[in-house]
């Protein structure tokens, strides 16, 4: 299939004031380029913007180095001196399969799901296959990833960088609030990674990783319009929202280094998992 926009609806095709609407970019680096609930955008838009995924990292490698057993690897330094967010972002994946939209029913009529997929080439050095789903019903969005390999065995990581709109507009509307309870945070050294020290959660303003032994557990309230959730079983998330026009909520399967500091091997008989559900409420 081709690597078209795909969009889903809850509507059967069309689009009314009570729908959700998603916009799938298999072209732009598997992102999601756009997510409105009832005529209202959440992401903040943009080539860049929107949620991408982070694969086959997650967040800054220190100066792009890390180690698989005793090999050492290089990758490009996209964020001098580090490499971040991985290189499925940067790259064109391709359809496998979507329902649900278009007029093609998915057999309940509540729904749409679209799978993609991504082969890692270089500068990643192991080859590998990445299959994001992405499942769309009336008040909730689930996106599932995992990365598999039929050759070399190689540590990875999956996680998703959504942009969140600061603001949804409309008359005396009030800037969006973040409330999570976080069990740690990584402390953030000079060079915006991990020190490996666990501190006491700070206040905002945040570009930093956070512990969530029960899994990530994350609400941004827009007051007045919308509540959303975001949930994973993982147990790191990354909050940054420094940014005027958007913050981030970035649930992953490890910290910012992780390829170093607790690397996830993806073995021929054993791909890693992951997923995020993001369920809303209007207010």
């Amino acid at each position: 299939m081709s690597n078209e926009d795909i969009t889903l609806t809850t509507g059967g095709g069309t689009v009314g004031d009570g729908d959700v609407e998603v916009t799938v970019q298999p072209g732009n680096g598997g992102r999601i380029g756009g997510l409105r609930v009832a005529g209202v955008e959440l992401l903040r838009q943009g080539d860049k913007f929107g949620c991408f995924p982070m694969v086959p990292w997650c967040g800054r490698t220190r100066n792009g180095h890390f180690l698989n057993g005793a090999t050492p690897h290089q990758l490009p330094l996209n964020s001098p001196p580090h490499a971040i967010h991985g290189t499925a972002r940067d790259a064109a994946w391709r359809t496998a399969r979507k329902s649900g939209s278009g007029g093609s029913s998915n057999g309940n009529g509540s729904g749409s799901e679209a799978v993609i997929t991504y082969d890692l080439v270089d500068p990643w050095p192991y080859t590998g296959r990445v299959t994001q789903v992405v499942t769309l019903t009336e008040n909730s969005l689930t996106l599932a990833m995992s990365v598999e390999t039929y050759g070399d065995s190689f540590p990875a990581q999956i996680g998703w960088h959504p942009w969140f709109n600061r603001n949804l507009g409309g008359e005396g509307a009030q800037d969006v609030r973040v409330d999570f309870t976080a069990a740690w945070q990584e402390e953030r050294g000079d060079d915006h990674l991990p020190t490996g020290r666990r501190i006491d959660p700070l206040p905002s303003p945040w570009d930093d990783c956070f512990g969530m032994p029960d899994g990530v557990d994350v609400t941004l309230t827009w007051p007045g319009q919308l509540e959303l959730n975001v949930a994973s079983r993982e147990k790191w998330v990354v909050v940054y929202d420094e940014q005027e026009a958007a913050v981030c909520v970035e649930p992953q399967t490890g910290p910012p280094n992780g390829l170093n500091t607790l690397p996830r091997l993806v073995t021929p008989i054993e791909p890693l998992e992951a997923a995020t559900t993001w369920t809303w409420r209007r207010l």
